[in-house]
Parts: structure tokens; C-alpha cells; sequence
């Protein structure tokens, strides 16, 4: 009699959430969390006491751009040097150059720094969240990616008024080392966490990666559905192969869509609502991440329980609907409750899209998987910021904010084709052995 040592998951009670490792993780996490918001006002203020508003906007400019290049190449150096040893070069490169921040006040050093720490800050959350995703267990992963959400999350909603409080009162070089110095403090915790990337990341996970034999089912007794991939069968996917294929493109458009509105928001809401309402401005800043993590949280919880794609439309609805909202600004009511609810729906649309793609490709592609959505939010914020800016100077902010509205609602076409495939998605096989 031959035994299998594959048992279906609705016989077993559900895997803990919480492990050393993944606890080792979070303070890593909030270590390079802590270090780029701490900075992240600071830098272009700093830059603009001797170079004026282009230096602080060169400033901002070549962090997201090395951020944004640094994400596209992270998935090969993980690839062939694994989560760890990628994580930790993040780290370091994120923390060193902010010791020496201070050493000239010249535009083209605070540059040189900013494209440094934009280099190391895409390491750690490329293969930081690559590396999350292995110790999550895949029956939890949409809860388990709530809670990366909220410790991720609450330290940026700490550090980056701190910053600009600390360097009012102590100047911009010791809040620059505290910054450093936090990065750099955050490696410790890495040497204890697995250091392997690629296949060898499925190896360490079987039971939650591996179907059983002959049996066409995954380990949790149920045949995979259109929106999960065989976990066992796929090589690495490069950034380029990811986005030609369809069942990963499809969320990163949505998600990208309603980031374009998260920069949109944090740019210009304080511009668009009237002086005298600007109490309201800080309550609403304050309101739209508060709401996204709690949502993030609630739709972790429930697509777990009962699948996360069924909550992407509801996501992007919910976005589209506050930012609508939002284009009265005049309204403070309006404001307040367009920016809860486009948190809540932008919220839903993180966790869902981010589970549902590691979902569908094996756990050799996670790099790829954290580099796309990564991408998607950062090239969203910016592209929203840049386009809204011109489009404002030509409607005004009120219609600019309505025009955004409908402009996100595009996103229903790969919504709509995504949950209703005309065939199962196929994830492309990569014909080398590692990412493209």
C-alpha cells in the first residue's frame, strides 16, 4: 500500500500565521519602512536650502527613478544570489549613503545619494516581498499579506512627519544618520531569515506548492482554478515575460490604475481644496491610508476564506467612486468621505491583486510577481501626478478629479475579461532556467 504525503487541507486545522522567521521579517521590514519615509520629506527640503525647488524635485525624481530601474533588474540579482543576500545589499544601500547625506549640500551629490538609496530601497521591497510571500502559508496568504500591508504601513504614517519634526529642531544631519543608521540596524535581523531564491524556494514549502501524484489536484484536495497556476511546473519569469502575460498583466493594469490616484491625492489635494479648509486636508491625508490598511486587512481575511478575485471589481469601483467624490473640493464632507472611501476600495485592490498574483505563478517567480506590482505602484503614482498636473492647468482641479474618476474606470476591461477568461490562463514557460 503506497502512502502520499499530500493530505487535503479540510482535514488539517489551518497553518499559523506567525513564525520566527516571518516575525524576523517584519522588523527588517519596518527598519527600511522607517529609513525612506524618515527621509523622505527631508532630502528635497534639505536639497532646497542651496539649490531651490529643481533640486528638492531632482531629488525626488532620481530616488523613484533609480527605484523604478532598480525594481526591473532585482528579479535576476535574486535569481542568482537569493532573497537574503538581495535583501541585505537593499538595506545597505538604502542606509550608508544617508550617513554621509550631510557632507555637501551640492545638487550633484544629493543626487548621487538619492539614486543610491532609490537602488537599495527597490532591493528591499522587491526581494523583501518576494521573500514574504515564501514564509506566508499559502492557505493564509490574502491575511498574511494584509498584515505585511499594515506593518509596512504604520511606520510610514510614523516616520514621515517625524522626519521633517527632527530636522526642525536637531538640523538634517543627525535625522540623515538616524535614518542610515536604521537600515543599517535592520540587516541583523536578515542573517536569520532563509537566504534562497528561485526553485529553491518551492523546495522549501512543499506542502503548500506541490500537487499530489497523478492526481491533477493541489494539495488542498481541489482542482486549481482560472486564477491559480500549477505551482510546481513553471520556471522563473522575467519582468519583461510577466508583462506578456495576460492573467499577471490584467492586475497589474488595474492596480496601476488606482495608484495613479494614490499620487494624485497625496500631490495635489492640498492644492485643490480652499486654504481656509486646510484642517481638512491633514484629516483627509490621514484618512485614506488608515482606511486602506484596515480594508487591506478585511479583504486578506476574506479572500482567504472565500477567494480574492471576486473582490477586485468591487476595489476598483469603491476607488473611482471616492475620487469622484473628491472633485468637490469646496465640500469638506466630500472630501473626507471621497478619500475614505477611495482608501477603502484602493485597500481591497492591494491585497487582492498582490494575492492573486502569486497565486498564479510558481513560488520561482515571486521575485517578479513583488517587481510587477511594485512597478505598478510606483509607475502609477508617478504617471497620475505628472499627467493630473497638466490636465489640472487645463479643467481646473474639480473636473480634473471627475476626468480621473472615469479615466480609472477603464480598468473594468481587464476586470471583466479576467473574471470571465475565455480559457484558463496559461502561464508562458520560459524556455532557459532563469529569469529573462
Amino acid at each position: 500500500m503506497t502512502t502520499t504525503t499530500d493530505t487535503p487541507a479540510r482535514t488539517t486545522p489551518r497553518p499559523p500565521l506567525l513564525s520566527r522567521p516571518l516575525l524576523l521579517r517584519f522588523v527588517s521590514m519596518i527598519g527600511a519602512s522607517a529609513s525612506f519615509f524618515l527621509l523622505l520629506s527631508v532630502v528635497p527640503a534639505y536639497a532646497a536650502e542651496t539649490g531651490g525647488g529643481s533640486a528638492a524635485g531632482l531629488a525626488t525624481g532620481s530616488l523613484m527613478l533609480a527605484t523604478v530601474l532598480g525594481e526591473l533588474a532585482t528579479p535576476r540579482l535574486v535569481a542568482r544570489h537569493g532573497y537574503r543576500a538581495t535583501l541585505m545589499a537593499g538595506l545597505f544601500l538604502l542606509g550608508a549613503p544617508a550617513l554621509v547625506l550631510t557632507v555637501s549640500g551640492n545638487t550633484a551629490w544629493i543626487v548621487a545619494v538619492c539614486l543610491v538609496r532609490g537602488l537599495g530601497f527597490a532591493l528591499t521591497i522587491v526581494a523583501g516581498g518576494a521573500l514574504t510571500a515564501t514564509l506566508i502559508p499559502a492557505e493564509r496568504r490574502g491575511e498574511g499579506l494584509a498584515l505585511v500591508g499594515v506593518v509596512s504601513g504604520v511606520p510610514s504614517l510614523v516616520t514621515l512627519p517625524l522626519g521633517m519634526w527632527l530636522a526642525g529642531r536637531t538640523g538634517y544631519g543627525p535625522v540623515a544618520v538616524i535614518g542610515g543608521a536604521v537600515s543599517l540596524a535592520a540587516i541583523v535581523p536578515v542573517l536569520g531569515l532563509p537566504g534562497s531564491g528561485g526553485q529553491s524556494a518551492k523546495s522549501r514549502r512543499p506542502d503548500n506548492s506541490r500537487r499530489s501524484s497523478g492526481s491533477g489536484q493541489s494539495n488542498s484536495g481541489r482542482r486549481p482554478t482560472e486564477t491559480e497556476a500549477p505551482q510546481d511546473s513553471q520556471p522563473p519569469l522575467g519582468v519583461l515575460r510577466g508583462l506578456r502575460t495576460g492573467p499577471l498583466l490584467r492586475l497589474v493594469l488595474v492596480f496601476a490604475a488606482t495608484a495613479t490616484a494614490t499620487g494624485i491625492l497625496v500631490t495635489f489635494l492640498p492644492l485643490a481644496v480652499p486654504a481656509a479648509s486646510s484642517g481638512v486636508v491633514a484629516v483627509a491625508l490621514f484618512v485614506q491610508p488608515a482606511a486602506s490598511t484596515v480594508s487591506r486587512w478585511l479583504a486578506g481575511r476574506h479572500g482567504d476564506r472565500h477567494g480574492s478575485a471576486r473582490l477586485v471589481l468591487p476595489g476598483l469601483l469603491l476607488s473611482a467612486v471616492g475620487v469622484l467624490l473628491t472633485a468637490a473640493t469646496g465640500s469638506p464632507l466630500a472630501v473626507l468621505a471621497g478619500t475614505a472611501l477611495f482608501g477603502t476600495g484602493f485597500g481591497i485592490t492591494q491585497n487582492a491583486t498582490l494575492t492573486l498574483m502569486y497565486a498564479r505563478v510558481s513560488a520561482s517567480s515571486y521575485g517578479t510577481v513583488s517587481a510587477l506590482w511594485n512597478l505598478a505602484y510606483d509607475g502609477g503614482m508617478g504617471v497620475g501626478a505628472a499627467g493630473f498636473g497638466v490636465l489640472a492647468a487645463l479643467t481646473g482641479y474639480p473636473w480634473a478629479f471627475a476626468v480621473t474618476a472615469l479615466l480609472m474606470l477603464g480598468a473594468l476591461a481587464p476586470v471583466l475579461r479576467d473574471r470571465h477568461p475565455i480559457s484558463p490562463p496559461r502561464l508562458p514557460r520560459s524556455p532557459g532556467a532563469g529569469p529573462r
